[in-house]
């Protein structure tokens, strides 16, 4: 899959799977902007992230651990792409 078909699927699926439908529109959504945090648009909390995890898992095989290692993998459109084009797990 291209790199921009990827982050294009991955912005819909955000904010399909975490229910930001009426926050905000996917088209609005930056690569390299922040997902979580007080300077997010997107507004993630925890339970997002956890819902992102598994569907990461279940729909690219890509398994995100707890760490914080891990988990900066999840702060942009753009790692997130990155993370499931290198397929590291």
């Amino acid at each position: 899959m291209e790199l921009e078909q990827l982050k294009q699927n991955l912005k819909q699926l955000i904010i399909q799977e975490c229910e930001k439908e009426d926050d905000i529109d996917w088209q609005e959504i930056l690569d390299d902007e922040p997902l979580f945090g007080s300077d997010s648009r997107v507004n993630l909390d925890s339970l997002d992230a956890l819902q992102l995890s598994l569907v990461l898992k279940k729909e690219f095989g890509i398994k995100v651990e707890g760490s914080k290692e891990s988990r900066k993998h999840l702060t942009t459109i753009a790692n997130i792409a990155e993370l499931i084009s290198t397929g590291k797990k």
